[in-house]
């Protein structure tokens, strides 16, 4: 007698963010309508509103999903460079770099969010904005750790970088000045710290 292991399927929610996440990344949060997300996640509209409390429900989802995929990169860099805060910073811009040059690239999310919900009170540009500022405590601490003459400087002009790659892979094609990241790090790194 044999048996099967048991595989198990997404549940409607899991599929709703699935879709929710390639449309909104790729055509963006305002550009998509619920019929659309359930029509790709192959459920119905009460699924969506059984596992979320409404669309603004849906993007904060997707947001926090989007978020755990940019700790996940921080924390690649971290455990690939231990105790080493600038090599995990130059890590970070190198595969930013790489990363931004890729086809299909839309940027950081949580950046597109705050660009289509420009209402300072609104839930989802809240929310964005809360997670865009623990990436900016990262560089921060990241900094912090450094010999850098003025610490705060240095960290706005990394997040100044981070963003203009992530603008940059989008507006400008190959070669797209996204692909100097890791290089421009590493000039901001040593005019602050030295060599």
């Amino acid at each position: 007698m044999s048996f099967r292991k048991a595989v198990s399927r997404p549940c409607a929610a899991d599929k709703i963010r699935s879709s929710a996440r390639d449309l909104f990344y790729s055509q963006g949060i305002r550009a998509v309508g619920v019929d659309e997300i359930v029509h790709r996640a192959g459920v119905t509209k009460p699924s969506l509103y059984r596992a979320f409390d409404s669309k603004d429900g849906l993007t904060t989802a997707y947001l926090a999903d989007y978020q755990q995929e940019c700790w996940d990169r921080l924390n690649a860099v971290c455990h690939d460079h231990p105790d080493d805060p600038r090599a995990q910073l130059l890590a970070y811009f190198d595969e930013l770099a790489l990363r931004a040059t890729q086809p299909g690239y839309r940027g950081c999310a949580l950046t597109n969010a705050i660009v289509e919900y420009p209402e300072p009170e609104h839930p989802v540009r809240q929310e964005a904005t809360r997670l865009k500022q623990e990436v900016r405590e990262w560089v921060r601490q990241k900094v912090c750790a450094l010999p850098a003459d003025d610490p705060d400087l240095l960290t706005d002009g990394l997040i100044l970088l981070m963003e203009g790659a992530y603008t940059g892979g989008q507006v400008f094609l190959s070669p797209s000045p996204a692909a100097q990241a890791g290089k421009l790090a590493r000039l901001l790194l040593n005019t602050a710290c030295g060599s």
